[in-house]
């Protein structure tokens, strides 16, 4: 019976290469990591620019592997919509962008499946924390009022057209 081997690393999207982190973690494997990188490119491709949670599971014996993509940090994906290099190094005082509403939930479906949260709002709630300690306003707003006014029911008209 052949065993199965899981490596995790994080990649940056569609520019896996055979050197670290996936070389020195595949090669005692006994894998081809050229290949493994290849596929792991083909399938980040759309995350490009964002670091992503990759899975890569080898069969041992024969060699073969599967990879399996997971959903960019919260902050990747914040920083994707920005356009922007990276979180603010002071995010009390220096502002690095500012997201619509409309921004914040697309952030939110897109981490939907790994948040804690409940619905779609208790999402959009959760995805405003990141921007707090990012230094990202929304709507020209400090996101913790954002998050009270969704408490409020000031945004449920948003998530009524979700539903």
């Amino acid at each position: 019976m052949s065993e199965k081997k899981v490596v995790e690393a994080l990649v940056s999207g569609g520019q896996a290469t055979a050197g670290p982190p996936l070389g020195p973690a595949l090669g005692p494997l006994g894998v081809n990591v050229l290949a493994v990188a290849n596929k792991i490119n083909e399938v980040t491709k759309n995350y490009s620019g964002m670091k992503v949670p990759v899975k890569i599971t080898v069969d041992t014996e024969t060699k073969e592997f599967e990879v399996s993509v997971g959903t960019p940090t919260a902050s990747a994906l914040i920083v994707s919509e920005l356009g922007v290099e990276k979180g603010s190094g002071n995010p009390k005082t220096e502002k690095i962008g500012n997201l619509s509403m409309e921004q914040v939930m697309r952030i939110a479906k897109v981490k939907g499946a790994e948040l804690l949260a409940k619905n779609l709002k208790a999402a959009v709630k959760e995805a405003l924390g990141s921007c707090v300690s990012m230094g990202v306003t929304v709507e020209d707003k400090d996101p913790r009022e954002v998050q009270r006014e969704i408490d409020e029911g000031k945004h449920d008209s948003l998530f009524e057209k979700e539903e």
